[in-house]
């Protein structure tokens, strides 16, 4: 059959399935481009707008691909999405469903990092104690007590709760098929699922494990490793691309969704990251088996003394080589994990000497060794990464990032584009698809121009009719001192012809405190309901203003895309101003010195657009809602590379003039019964 009609027959089995079935022609269009490009392995890169159904668009004609037995050729698929969540919502609905209606047997598998899968062994180790079992036997206890292992970790030393939910996990451990967080119908203590969970830093691996063959984690790889089908997460796989495919079985298909942040996460996967933070981790594990509390002070000092060198250049690039104060202190801390690693290693022997350990209690001895080589462990990734950051080369950009109390060296490459070059496209079919595609994403990410095809299928949605661009021209260049004051009269005015239900949305904490503080000072009054991004968790957040009809909710970059508020709880988006990316970003600023005079246009007018597409694509989120989006920033209309920025949005109607926005506002607000 026609590869085109193939694809469509599979997909018209499953969407005609759907309670309210509808036809897409973007999906459609997208299915066909996606078999194709599987077919004649070139890459595809396709821009589908909100409600197209994307997620059908690319899974459908994968699967064919993955189980055509006509070519006799198995094809194995890694979908790679930017969250869990949306890893969850195609393990548990999409795929699923497209089994049950496409006809065509395949497995399928969800594969998170090491540190969402409960570890058996920390269970054991836990569970010991917290049972009251009997003490070793006598070989086994004579040579704890000889080492310093038989009394330095205790449960009793955790508070009450976290102790009720480490039990209560223990439990569930022994029920659940999967040991994966997000199983769970209750939610644990952070502290409590930290006790009972390693990272991929951490874990010795399930060889040198005496229950690895049980272990949540190595079970979820190896049903990845058969499955047809096996969905990661965007940072998952970029850690996997690091390790030279030390995670992930080969592939032969990989399609990235929500590719725009594929430059990004790359960057921190590939790169290397130093924090305090490491070092305490390393003192806490070394502290669980050293008798000496000296060795796990001097790794604290360590970290302390890593948070004092970098302090002085937060959110500042650093020269290459690193500077002296930091190098020295990075230097002294690698000898202090050799001392710790030569110490553990002491122990480790004689754990494992013949002659005291005899077989007797073997089981207390297998997990005093688990808790050396896990200390171990985390030592050698340490190690690893502080060698790197002591001698990288030219194409890597060394700079610090994260908050006063939490600085962090990074090691970022230059580009991306290399390693995913060497690692992804020269290897395997690759589709990226996106609601929002950067103008430059293909030649960031190192795509090859000559075999990748470019697409947008549109979106199913009426914004013609449905939504209205509005840009505020009259207002002050955000620059001008004056701009805030005149931003604030603008968006109270628009809110009231809203009737409330608005999404405002900011480019830094400072201006949203600053118009929280206007609208909820100003006289007269606004009647509905000022919520912030400072007074609830995400979550929770977005409850209440979609249970509040008439609630207004501020909030800056991080609500800028992932939230979902469809309905007439939200008519009107505002955006401040043009979310170009900060002029001092350590990393971009390097990557801008690269490109010369051609870095606004490949850097900052692509990451601008994006964003602003993002922060506009909250308004309409369903077929049936309508609204405006609002921006305050003139130069979205007057500035040489404003198309730019329009033509990445949604296609609304455009107006200059506010009456024309509250018009329409007020037309929603009535039809809605709202005051």
């Amino acid at each position: 059959m026609d590869i085109a009609r193939q694809a469509l027959d599979d997909l018209a089995r499953v969407t005609t399935a759907l309670e309210a079935a509808e036809d897409r022609p973007g999906q459609q269009e997208m299915t066909v481009l996606v078999a194709k490009a599987i077919e004649s392995r070139r890459h595809l890169v396709v821009q589908a707008g909100t409600g197209t159904g994307k997620s059908a668009g690319y899974l459908v004609p994968a699967i064919r691909a993955a189980t055509d037995s006509a070519t006799g050729e198995r094809r194995r698929v890694v979908v790679v999405t930017a969250s869990k969540a949306l890893q969850d919502q195609l393990a548990t609905k999409d795929l699923p469903f497209i089994a049950e209606h496409l006809g065509l047997p395949f497995e399928w598998a969800v594969l998170k990092g090491r540190s969402n899968y409960l570890c058996l062994q920390r269970a054991h180790e836990l569970g010991e104690q917290m049972s009251g079992a009997k003490r070793p036997a006598a070989g086994a206890q004579e040579t704890l007590a000889a080492v310093g292992l038989d009394h330095l970790e205790s449960v009793d030393d955790l508070p009450l709760p976290v102790r009720a939910d480490i039990k209560k996990l223990i439990t569930w451990s022994t029920r659940t098929r999967t040991g994966d967080q997000a199983d769970l119908d209750w939610a644990p203590s952070e502290r409590a699922w930290s006790e009972l969970t390693v990272s991929s830093e951490e874990c010795p691996g399930a060889k040198r494990c005496p229950i690895g063959e049980r272990c949540f984690a190595e079970s979820a790889r190896l049903a990845a490793a058969e499955a047809d089908l096996t969905v990661v997460n965007t940072f998952l796989y970029g850690l996997d691309v690091a390790s030279g495919g030390a995670i992930l079985h080969d592939h032969d298909i990989v399609i990235f969704d929500e590719a725009h942040q594929l430059e990004d996460v790359m960057s921190d996967t590939v790169g290397v990251s130093i924090g305090p933070g490491r070092f305490t981790r390393v003192a806490q594990a070394a502290r669980k088996v050293l008798q000496d509390p000296a060795i796990p002070a001097a790794l604290s000092e360590s970290g302390s003394a890593l948070m004092q060198a970098l302090a002085p250049s937060l959110g500042q690039r650093l020269s290459n080589p690193l500077p002296t104060s930091i190098a020295e202190v990075l230097a002294e801390a690698r000898l202090r994990l050799n001392d710790t690693n030569a110490a553990l290693g002491a122990i480790k022997d004689s754990i494992e000497s013949p002659s005291r350990s005899g077989g007797a209690g073997s089981g207390s001895l297998d997990d005093a060794k688990q808790r050396v080589l896990r200390a171990q462990t985390l030592i050698l990734r340490l190690t690893e990464h502080i060698d790197h950051a002591l001698a990288f080369g030219e194409q890597y950009v060394p700079f610090v990032s994260g908050g006063p109390e939490s600085p962090r060296l990074e090691i970022a490459p230059l580009d991306v584009g290399p390693v995913l070059r060497e690692s992804v496209w020269s290897k395997r079919t690759a589709i990226l698809t996106s609601a929002t595609i950067p103008a430059s994403l293909t030649e960031r990410v190192g795509l090859p121009a000559a075999s990748t095809e470019a697409a947008d299928v549109g979106s199913p949605f009426d914004y013609g009719s449905h939504a209205l661009l509005y840009c505020a021209m009259h207002l002050p260049d955000p620059r001008n001192p004056a701009y805030s004051e005149r931003l604030h009269e603008e968006l109270a005015a628009l809110i009231e012809a809203a009737g409330g239900r608005t999404l405002a949305l900011f480019t830094s904490w400072k201006a949203m405190d600053a118009a929280a503080a206007y609208l909820t000072g100003r006289s007269p009054a606004l009647p509905y309901r000022i919520l912030t991004q400072r007074d609830l968790p995400k979550p929770a957040l977005i409850r209440a203003f979609t249970d509040d009809p008439s609630a207004c909710l501020l909030a800056t970059s991080g609500f800028f895309q992932g939230v979902d508020i469809p309905g007439d709880t939200l008519t009107l988006v505002t955006i401040d101003r043009i979310p170009f990316p900060r002029p001092d970003d350590p990393l971009l600023s390097a990557r801008r010195e690269q490109l010369g005079a051609a870095a606004f246009r490949q850097i900052d007018i692509p990451r601008a657009s994006m964003l602003l597409a993002q922060a506009a694509g909250r308004l309409i989120r369903t077929a049936t809602d309508r609204g405006v989006v609002a921006v305050f920033d003139s130069r979205l209309g007057t500035a040489n590379y404003r198309w730019d920025l329009v033509r990445a949005l949604p296609p609304m109607r455009r107006t200059r003039h506010r009456a024309e926005a509250e018009e329409f506002l007020r037309s929603l607000r009535d039809a809605a019964g709202g005051g």
